[in-house]
């Protein structure tokens, strides 16, 4: 998505971490020690950056030489994974710009959601290695069942210790009416084109042969699950932890999950200190009623106006049967 309609434009802000790091520790030097060793502290800085900058100047180094700049990307996932409007504008700005080796870090918290959803989010970042981009992918929290799909994409994997990892499976779960129905003498009809256009149902009776046919379609969903993680990282063991079950990030490691047990907050800081280092954040820009709080409001006072339930009946059956990622 390049483009947005006028009344929908996304907007890109940059913050170079860098600076916003000097300027914190600026802040509490000159509270701590005041502003003399503050001054010295700038003097000093100043020093080697000049310093710096002579020998960069005299060595003539070639762009291929130079350090790598690092770009760091959020992505906060629910069950739609709806963060994915976002992140693939942030890509596309990335890819455009930045130099092949350069670092892209997706600070990655997500229990996973719809397939489909989650299949998009991780093909995104496939864009990034696709463009020669290194990638590498911080969980603090969680990356299971679709958000370990995406973070089996990254060159590198970084984990807290107890961040909450794999749940490589599939689920799809649903009430059944049926019997509450033929109670209350309501008759329920589906008409279908297709053998297999619907096979369990909300509000049909379900046969032995339509749950056959919709585990099987679970199990291809899950066989497609295991083949993406198995190209990404052909080192894991997929049979083995391809099982559902989830680990946390020390068992994850010994696993091969992950590739190594660190905040992202500490590695970010690592890689300050040898490369500058930009986080990019995107979002639609609110409109005036949106500023002056009148577009929450309204929105308030709809819902509880409004009687939703047969807009949601109709969607439910639908939505029901969507997979997830587990």
């Amino acid at each position: 998505m390049l483009s947005h309609p006028p009344k929908n434009p996304v907007e890109l802000k940059i913050r170079h971490l860098n600076d916003a790091q000097k300027q914190r520790r600026e802040d509490l030097m000159e509270a701590t020690q005041g502003k003399a060793a503050l001054k010295q502290f700038k003097k000093s800085m100043a020093k080697k950056a000049k310093q710096a900058l002579k020998a960069k100047t005299k060595n003539k180094k070639k762009h291929t030489d130079e350090k790598a700049q690092v770009f760091v990307l959020d992505f906060d996932g629910d069950i739609k994974a709806t963060a994915v409007k976002h992140l693939r504008e942030e890509i596309s700005s990335l890819i455009s710009t930045a130099n092949k080796g350069d670092e892209v870090i997706v600070r990655l918290e997500s229990g996973g959601g719809l397939v489909h959803g989650y299949g998009l989010a991780a093909a995104q970042l496939v864009r990034l290695k696709d463009a020669g981009l290194k990638l590498t992918v911080c969980v603090d929290k969680v990356a299971a069942s679709g958000g370990y799909m995406m973070a089996c994409v990254a060159d590198n994997i970084i984990a807290a210790p107890f961040a909450i990892i794999g749940s490589i499976g599939v689920v799809s779960q649903l009430p059944n009416f049926h019997k509450w129905l033929k109670n209350h003498d309501v008759d329920y009809e589906m008409f279908t084109a297709g053998d297999y256009k619907r096979t369990v149902t909300v509000f049909g009776e379900n046969d032995t042969e339509d749950r056959a046919k919709y585990q099987e379609e679970l199990e291809q969903t899950h066989e497609l699950f295991k083949h993406f993680v198995n190209t990404y990282r052909p080192e894991l063991d997929v049979a083995k932890v391809a099982t559902g079950e989830h680990w946390y990030g020390e068992d994850a490691l010994k696993l091969n999950l992950i590739d190594s047990l660190q905040t992202s907050d500490s590695y970010i800081l690592e890689r300050m200190e040898d490369n500058e280092v930009y986080a990019l954040y995107s979002r639609q820009k609110p409109t005036l009623a949106e500023k002056l709080g009148l577009a929450q409001a309204a929105e308030a006072t709809l819902s509880i106006a409004v009687d939703k339930l047969p807009d949601a009946l109709a969607r439910f059956d639908l939505n029901s049967r969507l997979n997830i990622l587990k």
